[in-house]
């Protein structure tokens, strides 16, 4: 009789702690497609975003940090590229996917629409598109391992 009363009981917990799992399932740190940066993605007033905390090639030619030279904002051109947030407003939409939110590029000073989706806990789908996501482009970005 217990059995029958606590194993559905189990059953909805665990599916309830799978959902929950998923939704935080983006937090951590990435590298990029191009191997280039990691972006720490974290969770803030319900909002998800990331931003830039390692870069391989950090320096520009003159061996100074590299700054956002390309952004469209002149007054914004001399921030740095470390620390910059390059996602932004993502809200969970279920089934691993997170919506509503853009990519910043500052390779070339475009923020672009973008959907985030996670299928396995160390790979992440990024999509940035211009108005409808059938156009635009995936990249998959590989979790960095910390210990």
């Amino acid at each position: 009789m217990r059995l029958r009363i606590l194993l559905p009981l189990l059953l909805i917990s665990t599916f309830l702690m799978s959902q929950d799992n998923k939704e935080t399932l983006i937090l951590g740190t990435w590298l990029n497609v191009k191997q280039t940066a990691h972006i720490r993605i974290e969770q803030v007033n319900n909002k998800i975003q990331g931003k830039i905390v390692w870069l391989k090639h950090p320096l520009d030619d003159k061996g100074q940090p590299l700054t956002d030279i390309n952004n469209p904002d002149k007054k914004k051109r001399q921030n740095p590229v470390l620390g910059l947030y390059v996602l932004k407003g993502f809200t969970y939409s279920g089934n691993g996917k997170w919506e509503g939110g853009t990519i910043y590029s500052p390779e070339l000073g475009k923020v672009y629409d973008c959907e985030i989706s996670i299928s396995d806990p160390n790979k992440l789908e990024v999509r940035g598109f211009i108005g409808v996501s059938l156009v635009g482009r995936t990249d998959i970005w590989t979790r960095v391992k910390t210990h």
